[in-house]
């Protein structure tokens, strides 16, 4: 089943994310302002999942990680690594593609503050895993952060106790898929230095121990 067949681009199951969707298009009308579907390759190794959409990244052009602060990493990252033709990504016309890579996020809508409820990650959580099922066995599913970490468990049926999240941290799932967490590459991240470049190339450099 292809993923273009899964992600539903005007569901507005979660009622309170529409409703702000809403409100941000009357603020920002030439805004995306709606789910926001995976971007890459479809029958690619890795999957990253992030969090949700950016107010004025994802939510805005329609992309994955693209137009925010919180995407400069990723993107330089990936084609440090290869996943990438360029180091950038700003907009949906400025020609970047994912090799063998797709980015996908745990809730597909903007959530107010960046913080979905529960409730709404649970709502959500059939579109990642449609994704998972259509990945290849041998696949790794990278993950940003402990919210999309516990999403990935639920899409698995797995409880969250199964495996704590931690950075760089590898999990075998009982299908063959590796499950590798980092700590998210969010502005904030990067400026406590909670996360360093240095730090996000180790994941990096594990992932690709595997996929090699």
């Amino acid at each position: 089943m292809s993923s273009k067949n899964i992600f539903k681009p005007n569901c507005k199951a979660c009622k309170r994310l529409a409703s702000y969707l809403s409100e941000v298009k009357l603020k920002y009308p030439e805004y995306h302002c709606a789910p926001v579907a995976s971007f890459g390759d479809e029958n690619a190794q890795l999957l990253i999942v992030g969090l949700a959409p950016g107010l004025h990244g994802a939510n805005a052009c329609g992309r994955p990680f693209t137009g925010d602060a919180s995407g400069n990493l990723l993107y330089k990252t990936l084609f440090d690594f290869g996943f990438s033709n360029q180091a950038h990504s700003s907009s949906l016309n400025d020609g970047l593609q994912l090799k063998n890579c797709r980015i996908s996020n745990a809730v597909k809508c903007l959530p107010p503050e960046n913080k979905p409820t529960a409730k709404e990650i649970n709502q959500c959580n059939h579109f990642l895993a449609a994704e998972i099922n259509n990945l290849t066995d041998n696949a790794v599913i990278m993950v940003l952060g402990s919210i999309a970490h516990q999403a990935v468990l639920k899409a698995y049926g797995l409880k969250l106790s199964t495996t704590k999240f931690g950075h760089n941290k590898c999990y075998q799932l009982a299908d063959g898929k590796m499950l590798i967490s980092s700590y998210h590459c969010s502005r904030y991240n990067i400026q406590t230095k909670r996360l360093t470049a240095e730090m996000f190339a180790d994941v990096f450099k594990t992932i690709r121990s595997i996929i090699n």
